[in-house]
């Protein structure tokens, strides 16, 4: 009986770690202040990819970016060439003409509502979608550029709320909370 019971332990213990690096497999994204990353880490399921705001900014061409936030917020400031697609109801208007397989990249303050409508998005049938790792605010404290409804750079960051605010930590942005 102890031998069996050994067994599943140690069974159940290999099924854990494979289900951990399942997870970690996911994570193509860290945030560069280490608490920051515990945060946004603890707050994703990483059922979808969680790729690093460089890769994005590196190659935005290369994907149709969401911004998965209020309308408010997008207005505030959003990714160059990102399309608002809201929040938590997609915007059909958003998604008109987009073909199923093309890679799509989500974001919004952090990552957990992005992580959301990712998930949506994957039901829908899109096939190539990924969610931003630490979404705007890490954008932000990398000091990648942000613009405004008409296109033009700005130094402006919608920080969600007084509390979520706190992880802009790039002080050369003016946080707007509602």
């Amino acid at each position: 009986m102890a031998r069996i019971g050994m067994f599943t332990f140690i069974f159940q213990l290999l099924m854990s770690c494979v289900q951990g690096q399942q997870s970690s497999a996911n994570r193509l994204g860290h945030c560069e202040e280490p608490r920051f990353d515990r945060k946004v880490a603890g707050m994703l399921r990483f059922d979808i990819p969680a790729w690093d705001v460089d890769s994005i900014y590196r190659s935005p061409n290369q994907y149709l970016i969401l911004d998965a936030r209020a309308q408010a917020e997008y207005a505030v400031s959003h990714l160059p060439q990102a399309r608002w697609c809201g929040y938590p109801n997609i915007q059909a208007s958003a998604l008109e003409g987009v073909p199923l397989h093309q890679p799509i990249a989500v974001y919004c303050s952090i990552g957990y509502r992005s992580e959301r409508i990712a998930r949506e998005l994957k039901a829908r049938g899109f096939t190539q979608v990924v969610n931003i790792y630490g979404s705007i605010f890490e954008w932000a404290n990398r000091a990648y550029p942000l613009v405004n409804t008409a296109g033009q750079p700005v130094r402006r960051i919608h920080g969600y709320n007084t509390s979520w605010s706190q992880w802009v930590f790039n002080k050369s942005h003016e946080i707007v909370v509602d």
